[in-house]
């Protein structure tokens, strides 16, 4: 049995953390539809914005992406 210690991911977050796992070193655009849940992920400390404004995926956020998305043990 898993025990849930981390904030809920709503399907359109769980969503676009995927997509910058898919993205890599690119990273995605500020600016797009799912701008509000890059913001989202990036205040869990799932995600970070670099300095030319794209979003990567943070080591936490490969590893949820791993647990949550992909059901992997990370």
């Amino acid at each position: 049995m898993t025990q849930w210690n981390e904030p809920y991911l709503e399907t359109c977050c769980r969503s676009a953390l995927h997509r910058l796992t898919l993205v890599g070193r690119h990273g995605r655009p500020d600016g797009l539809k799912d701008g509000p849940c890059l913001a989202r992920l990036r205040g869990m400390g799932l995600a970070r914005q670099r300095e030319d404004g794209r979003y990567e995926a943070t080591a936490d956020g490969l590893a949820r992406h791993a647990r949550e998305v992909m059901r992997r043990r990370a």
